[in-house]
C-alpha cells in the first residue's frame, strides 16, 4: 500500500470514531493506532528502542 492510501485510511477511521464516538472516542483511536504504529515499526526492526529511550532520559549516544 502506498502512503496516500495508508493516510486516507486512517483519516477515514478517526473520521468515522469522531462521528460514532464523539471527541473522546477520536482521541482514544488515535492514540491506539499510533501505539500499533509504534508497536510495528519495533517488530519490523525499523526502530530502535534503546536509542528512543535513551534520547527520553537526556542521554546522548556516542555514534
Amino acid at each position: 500500500m502506498t502512503p496516500t492510501t495508508i493516510g486516507m485510511t486512517a483519516g477515514a477511521v478517526l473520521a468515522f470514531a469522531a462521528l460514532v464516538f464523539g471527541f473522546w472516542g477520536f482521541l482514544l483511536t488515535l492514540v491506539l493506532m499510533l501505539c500499533g504504529a509504534l508497536a510495528g515499526r519495533i517488530a519490523e526492526g525499523k526502530l530502535d528502542l534503546r536509542g528512543v529511550l535513551d534520547a527520553l532520559s537526556g542521554r546522548r549516544s556516542s555514534s
